[in-house]
C-alpha cells in the first residue's frame, strides 16, 4: 500500500540531502578545490572540514595532518599525468612530452608546485613519474648517474617555473587584467628598468633587455627544457 499524505496541519521539515561519506579521496579533492580557488596558504584542516560540513577532528581518521594532506594533493595532481613505455630511439622526445605534461598539470592547479619545493616527493605518483623518466633516459643511452642527476634537476626546474607562474596569477587577481596581459606588462616593466641602467656598467643587460624577458610563458619554459635535454644528449652512449 502507498503511504498516505501528511495532514495539512502537520508541519514537515524538508529533507536534508545526505552528506557524502567521508573518506580520504573526498578530503583530498576538497583540499585541492580550496587551493585552486584561494591558493596553498589558505588551506587548513579547519577550512576543509567547513567545506565538508563536519568538524576538523573527523578528518584525522583519514588524513594525519595538514602536511600529509599537502602531499596527497600533490600526488592527486600528478596522478593525471600519463607515462609511456620507453622507446630508446625517441628518448629525448618522450622525455620532453612527459615533462611538458607535468608542467601543464602543475600550472593548472594554482601553487600546488610549491609542495615539492619544500620536501622530497616520494608518494606513489611521484615515484611512478620519476621511474618512467629514469627509464626513458637510461634506455635511451643516458648513463644512470647522469640520468639520476638530470631527474632531480628537471623536477626542480618544473616545480620552480610552475610556482613562479602561480605568483604572477596571484598578483594578477588584484590587478583587473587577464593573466597574459599582466605578465606582459610585468615583463615590460623589467625590460624598461634594465634598459635604463647605466650602459657603461651594464652594457650587455642594457643592450639585450628585450632578449632577457622574451619569449615568456610556456615558450620560455620549453626553450629551457630543450637546452637541458640537449645537454643530456651529449652524455648518451654511442653503439
Amino acid at each position: 500500500m502507498e503511504p498516505l499524505p501528511a495532514p495539512p496541519w502537520r508541519k514537515t521539515r524538508p529533507a536534508k540531502p545526505a552528506k557524502p561519506q567521508l573518506n580520504q579521496e573526498l578530503i583530498v579533492e576538497t583540499g585541492l578545490r580550496i587551493v585552486d580557488r584561494e591558493g596553498l596558504d589558505a588551506l587548513s584542516m579547519r577550512k576543509v572540514a567547513q567545506e565538508l560540513d563536519t568538524g576538523p577532528a573527523s578528518l584525522y581518521a583519514h588524513v594525519a595532518n595538514k602536511e600529509e594532506l599537502l602531499e596527497l594533493i600533490y600526488e592527486r595532481v600528478l596522478g593525471d599525468i600519463e607515462v609511456p613505455a620507453p622507446e630508446p630511439e625517441r628518448w629525448a622526445e618522450q622525455l620532453r612530452e612527459v615533462v611538458i605534461d607535468m608542467h601543464r598539470e602543475l600550472n593548472s592547479h594554482a601553487d600546488v608546485a610549491k609542495v615539492s619545493l619544500a620536501r622530497v616527493p616520494l608518494g606513489p605518483n611521484s615515484l611512478r613519474l620519476g621511474e618512467a623518466m629514469l627509464a626513458i633516459m637510461i634506455e635511451g643511452g643516458v648513463p644512470p648517474a647522469i640520468a639520476a642527476i638530470a631527474l632531480d634537476r628537471i623536477v626542480m626546474f618544473v616545480a620552480a617555473d610552475a610556482y613562479e607562474g602561480s605568483l604572477y596569477t596571484t598578483r594578477q587577481r588584484t590587478s583587473g587584467m587577464d593573466v597574459e596581459t599582466f605578465v606582459a606588462d610585468s615583463f615590460g616593466q623589467v625590460a624598461d628598468y634594465v634598459r635604463a641602467l647605466p650602459a657603461d656598467r651594464f652594457p650587455y643587460f642594457t643592450r639585450y633587455a628585450d632578449e632577457l624577458v622574451n619569449p615568456g610563458g610556456e615558450e620560455r619554459f620549453e626553450l629551457g627544457l630543450d637546452l637541458m635535454i640537449a645537454g643530456l644528449a651529449t652524455h648518451v652512449r654511442s653503439g
